[in-house]
């Protein structure tokens, strides 16, 4: 039985993995300037033209390494709290921490202790997650309902967003306030290989912490109790996976401003193929988040308009709505009654 799980689980990550890749090499392709795939192969390594070696090399390449690298944490901190929480509505976006790491992004930048481009700037925008993340859990309590937690990540996030708002109003300078509004919708655009550098030890630190623990999360299906009867300190638990949120998130957030509902929706589409298990969720999910970035920015690339879609307004029109669809499905928990 568990080796048929093990290769079902193989199948599945080998598909994705094939997916994220196929997109990734698309992401290199399309945009204003369609290149051939031969072209894209010969730019990577610099042997195309100057134009084509620019196009790939320094404008699209760290866009799709950004989109794979925000995707597959956003996706992996879903399933981390899905399976800390034992609850399908948990994301980062429904607790605030994508808008608590804006605040402290923004109001490290609006203050000009550090500029956008400082190894400090995700420093402090996952010291924003980290407290937002920690406070929902503190206020809601481990073993809280759906409704409690909806709440209290609203409260968190409304917070935050005041606090933005603030942190904006006392811009020194209301150009740079006006820039701050903009990058606040989430957007992959004009990213260099330097958003890249920035991102990826916070990423790599998160995402280790957040698969430390997928034998807990399966544990923790059978109860609190059960769990630490199993030999697992919830307490290192859920530090570890706090921590790990407010890494992944805070780091993304720092480079590409909020994009939401990827963390909420990738768990989704690929939980029926791994039996619903939390243990099994993570590494799955990571490539779903990958792969639904990945099409959102291909997405606003392709849409007719005269400025570029940012990416976080057209994830949050995507994931919306599939929210609302979890909570219709969901309603009997939230209201005790049956749906």
């Amino acid at each position: 039985m568990a080796s048929g799980k093990r290769g079902q689980d193989a199948a599945l990550i080998g598909a994705l993995a094939v997916l994220v890749g196929a997109l990734l090499a698309t992401s290199l392709a399309v945009g204003p300037v369609f290149l051939s795939p031969p072209t894209v192969v010969s730019a990577l390594f610099g042997h195309g033209s100057e134009a084509a070696n620019i196009i790939v090399g320094e404008i699209r390449l760290p866009r799709a390494i950004l989109a794979l690298l925000i995707g597959g944490t956003l996706g992996l901190a879903g399933a981390a709290l899905q399976g800390l929480l034992r609850n399908p509505l948990a994301a980062p976006e429904l607790f605030g921490a994508p808008s608590a790491a804006a605040l402290g992004a923004v109001t490290v930048i609006s203050l000009c202790f550090v500029d956008a481009l400082s190894f400090a700037l995700p420093v402090a925008a996952i010291a924003g997650a980290l407290i937002s993340v920690a406070l929902l859990i503190l206020v809601a309590g481990p073993r809280s309902s759906l409704l409690v937690l909806i709440l209290a990540g609203l409260a968190v996030a409304s917070l935050a967003g005041a606090g933005t708002s603030l942190a904006l109003n006392l811009a020194p300078n209301p150009f740079a306030a006006l820039e701050i509004a903009f990058w606040l919708l989430g957007s992959l655009e004009d990213r260099s290989m330097r958003h890249v550098l920035i991102a990826l030890p916070f990423m790599v630190a998160g995402s280790i912490l957040l698969l430390w623990d997928r034998r807990a999360f399966r544990a923790l299906t059978l109860g609190e109790e059960t769990a630490a009867s199993l030999g697992f300190d919830l307490a290192w638990v859920r530090i570890r996976v706090v921590t790990g949120v407010a890494a992944a998130v805070g780091a993304g957030v720092a480079v590409a401003g909020s994009i939401g509902f990827i963390g909420l929706v990738a768990p989704h589409l690929v939980r029926p193929f791994v039996g619903h298990d939390p243990g099994r969720l993570p590494v799955p999910a990571a490539l779903s988040g990958a792969a639904l970035l990945l099409v959102a920015d291909i997405a606003v690339r392709l849409i007719p308009s005269q400025t570029e879609i940012n990416v976080g307004v057209l994830t949050s029109l995507i994931g919306a709505p599939f929210f609302i669809v979890l909570i219709l499905r969901r309603r009997g928990d939230l209201t005790g009654a049956s749906p």
